[in-house]
Formats: structure tokens, C-alpha cells, sequence
């Protein structure tokens, strides 16, 4: 009896094991198909990035490996489908840092407020040693780290009046992304953080739920915020990477050569998203100009000086290497 319910406990864990391998990937004959998910539209740069890796990755492997890319967050939230790229649901996501953190801790200093000085003392840091080094730390949680793409600056727009200093976010009700970083830099502001999907935001600001957001111009201008929330205050406060994730059920049911192809096309995917992006973000300013939104820039250093504690809530044990990232400053 002991000797048959070791055999069922063996074929049981074999089941298991070949049906997760199953959801990390399905196969047509000799034909893999990964699922790559993106929760913005299909023009949006990060999704024309994934579009070019499928293509390459067709290419490179004789057709061997096909990548449909599913936009729109129709496989999900950006923490729906974190979770299920995790499960191996999902092959390959890319989304913000933020929500990242709540599975990497250390990702944190990359969401902190005025952590980067520019965008090229952003991309110094996630091409050296410090991003590099993030992206192979973060596979015990359950991913492969294989690119990280731009999001430009996140700043603050809102329904009825403009945020041109800390004072103006007493009391406001603004949707943050579900991370805790984030979440406590509005409150460090005086506001009051309210997690949503991103989708959930447009009603949530139509119908008073929340009086502001906080995202980069190409988002504010894709999602139609700007026609409910008019005021754009290019505050800065946080320029924080998309990244581009591989569940490790697929990556380890791949062969080198394949995982190294896959990787490739994640780089030339980043390389494409960069120049894009770069476009978009000086279309969507023209276009929410256009539509009479009122534009800002206020003064960063009160904000700088507000966001203090977020540092000492999350800076302490990462104090080292906050340096060195500040120290890459030019």
C-alpha cells in the first residue's frame, strides 16, 4: 500500500509539472506560440516594440516561434497579468517597474520620486552594471528580466485646478499605480493615493471618484484624459522604466540558442520603443495643446523636499546603491 501511494504521489507531481510547463507555452505541431501582454493600445510604442520582437523572433527562428501580442490589457491589469506571467499563463509582459516591486523589493529605487536626474542618466543606470544586475536578480521571483523600455516622466494632471506645489495636493484623491512607493509619494505630497487599473481611470475622473492622475504625456493623451482632466503639471516627479518580463516556465522549456534569439529580439524591441517614444511624447504634447489643456511646470524643489520620508521609508536598506545611481548624474 505505502509502495502504491508513492507511485500516485510520483505520476501526480509529473502531471503537475507537465501541465505547467503546458500553460507557459502552446505548441501547434512543430510550432510554439508564446502570449506576450501590454495593457496599452496597439499604436502605443511599448506595443509596436513587442510587434518588432515577434517578428524577429519568426525570423530568426525559421518560424519555429510565433509571438501574438495581445494589447489593450485584454489578458488583464498590469498586476493581473504580473501574476499570471508568474504562473505561466503569460509568456511575456511588459509593464511598468512599479507594480514589479511588490515581487522584487530592490526594482523600489527605480520608482523612487527624482531618483534620475534625465532621461540619460535613467538609461546610464538600466544599461550598466546596476540595471544589468537587476534583470538577472529578479528570476528567482518567477521571471526572466530581458529588456527595459522608456516611459519618460510621470506628472500630475488634474480636474480642477493645476499642482504647482505640495500645497495643492492637500486633500486630493489621486489614482497611483498599485505600488507602495507611489502610493506614499502622493501622500508624502499631502494628497490622498488611490490604486486603480489604469483603464478604470477616465470614469474615475469623469465622474469625480478621483480629481486627479499622474502619468507621462503619450499615456494622458492615449487614454483621452486630458479631455476630463485639463490641467498638466510637469512636475517630474518620477521617471520610472517599463520592463520587459519572461515567465522562467517558458524561458526554462526553451533551448539556448532560442533563449538567446528571445533575448535579441527583447533588445531591438527596447532599441525601436526608445526612438518611438521619443516621437510620441512631442506629438502628445502638440495634440493636448491643441485641445486647450493648461500646461506647468512648476518649481521641483519643494516636491523634492516634501517626498523626504519616501526615501527613509524605502531608501534605508538600499542606501549604497541609491548612491551610486545619484553618483551617475551628470
Amino acid at each position: 500500500m505505502k509502495r502504491l501511494l508513492i507511485i500516485f504521489s510520483v505520476v501526480i507531481l509529473t502531471l503537475v509539472v507537465i501541465s505547467s510547463l503546458a500553460l507557459a507555452m502552446e505548441k501547434k505541431g512543430d510550432v510554439i506560440i508564446l502570449k506576450a501582454a501590454c495593457d496599452h493600445q496597439e499604436d502605443y510604442s511599448t506595443v509596436q516594440g513587442l510587434y518588432l520582437m515577434g517578428k524577429l523572433t519568426e525570423k530568426w527562428t525559421n518560424g519555429r516561434i510565433k509571438i501574438d501580442v495581445y494589447p489593450g490589457a485584454v489578458l488583464g491589469s498590469e498586476k493581473e497579468t504580473i501574476e499570471q506571467t508568474q504562473m505561466g499563463v503569460i509568456d511575456i509582459n511588459r509593464v511598468s517597474v512599479s507594480p514589479v516591486i511588490s515581487v522584487y523589493p530592490k526594482m523600489a529605487v527605480f520608482a523612487l520620486p527624482y531618483i534620475f536626474a534625465s532621461r540619460e542618466h535613467m538609461w546610464e543606470v538600466l544599461e550598466g552594471e546596476i540595471g544589468q544586475t537587476m534583470l538577472s536578480e529578479i528570476e528567482p521571483t518567477g521571471f526572466i528580466g530581458l529588456a527595459y523600455m522608456d516611459s519618460g516622466a510621470r506628472s500630475f494632471y488634474t480636474v480642477k485646478k493645476p499642482i504647482n506645489s505640495p500645497a495643492d495636493l492637500k486633500g486630493m484623491k489621486i489614482r497611483t499605480q498599485k505600488s507602495p512607493v507611489m502610493m506614499d509619494m502622493v501622500e508624502a505630497m499631502g494628497g490622498k493615493p488611490v490604486p486603480m487599473a489604469f483603464e478604470e481611470v477616465y470614469s474615475a475622473l469623469q465622474t469625480g471618484v478621483i480629481d486627479g492622475a499622474e502619468n507621462n504625456p503619450p499615456s494622458y493623451y492615449e487614454t483621452s484624459h486630458y479631455e476630463v482632466a485639463k490641467f498638466y503639471s510637469l512636475d517630474g516627479h518620477a521617471m520610472v522604466p517599463e520592463i520587459t518580463l519572461m515567465s522562467t516556465k517558458t524561458w526554462n522549456a526553451l533551448s539556448d540558442t532560442d533563449k538567446q534569439i528571445i533575448k535579441m529580439a527583447a533588445i531591438a524591441a527596447q532599441e525601436l520603443q526608445r526612438k518611438l517614444w521619443l516621437k510620441d511624447e512631442v506629438t502628445s504634447m502638440n495634440k493636448v495643446i491643441e485641445a486647450g489643456c493648461k500646461i506647468s511646470t512648476p518649481e521641483k524643489g519643494p516636491f523634492m523636499e516634501a517626498v523626504k520620508p519616501v526615501y527613509e521609508k524605502y531608501a534605508s536598506e538600499y542606501l549604497e546603491l541609491i548612491e551610486k545611481i545619484q553618483s551617475l548624474a551628470k
